[in-house]
C-alpha cells in the first residue's frame, strides 16, 4: 500500500466479465465486477448482496453529510464552448461534469473504494481496530476525504501547506478532521512538506486515504468508474459515438491515469498542465528513449520549483501517477500539453460563460484544448468530437 511505485492494472480484479454499464445506475454497484475492493471482499466470503448493501449504506451516510451521493454524472455536448471554438453541429466539445459530485469534484470517487475496502475488512473481521486515515492536500481531495471520514465516523489527519486559507481550514474542522500545517523543516528533502509529513504518518500506522496511486493504488480503482461511464455514455443514443480526444487536467495525475486505464486505446489522452507547474511534461520528455522509465523514477520525475497558476489545484510539484499517464498517452496516441496561463484564465472564463460552476482548476483541461485550437494549425476540424472533464466546483 505504501510502495511509491505501486500501480493498479485495469480490469484484473476478478475473472468475471465486466457488464455493459447502465448509464442510469449507481457507479459502484454497476462496476462491482471490475473493482478490486469487491474482488477482495468476494474472495473472503462477502456475497454480492452484502457488497451492494455496503455500498448503499455508505452512500446514504455520505448523503447525510454532503447532501449528495455517488451518481452517474452528466456527459453532454456544450453548445457555448463548441460554438466559440468553431465546431459544427456534427462535432463539438463534450463535457463530463463532476462538479455536482460528492464534495464538488471527482476526488471522492477515488477515495470511496478505499473506504469500501476498509469497511468490508471490518465486517469480515479482518480489521479489529480502526487506524487513523491520513491525506496530504488543501483542496478538493482534502474536502472529499474529510467528508467520507465524517460519514464513516473514522478519524482522519489532513496534512496541509502553511498557506492554506483559514476559511478552508474551518470547513475541514467542521467535518471533524484534524489539521496539521506543515512548514518546511531545515532537514527536509526536496518536495512538498505536507506530503513528507503524510508519509511519516503512514509509516507510523495510518492508512493512506489519498488520491495518489503510488501511495494507495485502491484510489485508482474508484477513479476508473468515471472513464467507464464516459465509455458507456459515448455509445448511448445521446452521445457522440466516438471521441477524437479527451483533455484532462493533471496535478498528481490520478484522474488522467484512471481515465486512460478505463478508456484504453480508443480515445487519445491529452494530459494538460499549466506552464507554471509542468513536471509531467518535463518528465515525459526525459523518459523519451528510456527502456524502463519506472527504474529511472528519481531522474525522470523530480519536484517542480515554485509552482504557480490560477489553477492552484493542479500545482502538485510532482506528478505522482506519471507512469499511468505515460502509459495512457503512449497507448492511445495522445499527447502532453502545457497550457499558457492566458489560456488557463480564458478557459475558466469560457466555462463560466457556458453555465458551468467550475473552478480554474476544474476547467484546466479545456485550457489544453484552447492551446491546441489556437496553434497555427488547429488540432481538430469542425466535425471533430472532443471531451473535457470539468471537476472542481467554484468556491
Amino acid at each position: 500500500m505504501t510502495d511509491r511505485h505501486h500501480v493498479l492494472q485495469a480490469d484484473v480484479a476478478t475473472e468475471r466479465p465486466a457488464p455493459a454499464m447502465n448509464v442510469a445506475g449507481h457507479p459502484f454497484v454497476e462496476n462491482d465486477s471490475r473493482l478490486a475492493w469487491a474482488a477482495t471482499a468476494s474472495a473472503l466470503g462477502m456475497t454480492d448482496d452484502a457488497r451492494q448493501a455496503l455500498v448503499r449504506e455508505l452512500d446514504d451516510a455520505v448523503r447525510s453529510v454532503d447532501g449528495t451521493g455517488f451518481v452517474v454524472t452528466p456527459f453532454t455536448r456544450c453548445p457555448v464552448v463548441s460554438d466559440e471554438l468553431g465546431f459544427s453541429a456534427d462535432g463539438g466539445v463534450w463535457v463530463k461534469d463532476e462538479t455536482g459530485g460528492v464534495g464538488g469534484s471527482q476526488k471522492a470517487r477515488h477515495l470511496f473504494t478505499i473506504l469500501l475496502h476498509l469497511r468490508a475488512m471490518e465486517l469480515l473481521g479482518h480489521l479489529p481496530e480502526r487506524p487513523r486515515l491520513a491525506i496530504a492536500s488543501c483542496g478538493n481531495a482534502a474536502l472529499a476525504a474529510a467528508t467520507l471520514a465524517r460519514a464513516a465516523r473514522w478519524p482522519i489527519d489532513v496534512f496541509v501547506p502553511t498557506w492554506m486559507s483559514d476559511g478552508f481550514g474551518d470547513r475541514l474542522d467542521s467535518l471533524g478532521a484534524t489539521i496539521h500545517r506543515c512548514p518546511r523543516r531545515d532537514d527536509d528533502p526536496p518536495g512538498d512538506p505536507a506530503m513528507l509529513r503524510f508519509r511519516e504518518a503512514v509509516a507510523g500506522g495510518s492508512v493512506p486515504f489519498t488520491v495518489q496511486g503510488p501511495e494507495n493504488a485502491l484510489c485508482l480503482d474508484g477513479g476508473r468508474t468515471i472513464g467507464w461511464e464516459i465509455g458507456a455514455q459515448m455509445v448511448d443514443p445521446a452521445g457522440p459515438g466516438a471521441l477524437d480526444a479527451i483533455f484532462v487536467q493533471v496535478g498528481g495525475g490520478a484522474l488522467a491515469a484512471c481515465l486512460g486505464s478505463a478508456l484504453g486505446e480508443s480515445v487519445p489522452m491529452c494530459a494538460v498542465q499549466a506552464e507554471g507547474c509542468a513536471p509531467l511534461d518535463r518528465g515525459l520528455r526525459r523518459a523519451t528513449g528510456v527502456d524502463d522509465p519506472a527504474q529511472a523514477w528519481g531522474r525522470i520525475m523530480t519536484p517542480w520549483t515554485d509552482p504557480t497558476s490560477l489553477a492552484d489545484g493542479i500545482l502538485d510539484d510532482e506528478t505522482y501517477d506519471w507512469l499511468g499517464v505515460l502509459d495512457a498517452v503512449n497507448a492511445s496516441g495522445g499527447s502532453s500539453i502545457v497550457a499558457s496561463e492566458a489560456n488557463i484564465v480564458a478557459a475558466h472564463e469560457l466555462a463560466r460563460r457556458s453555465g458551468l460552476d467550475v473552478s480554474p482548476t476544474g476547467s484546466a483541461g479545456l485550457a489544453g484544448l484552447l492551446e491546441v485550437q489556437s496553434a497555427p494549425t488547429p488540432g481538430f476540424d469542425a466535425s471533430s468530437n472532443v471531451a473535457v472533464v470539468m471537476s472542481g466546483v467554484e468556491r
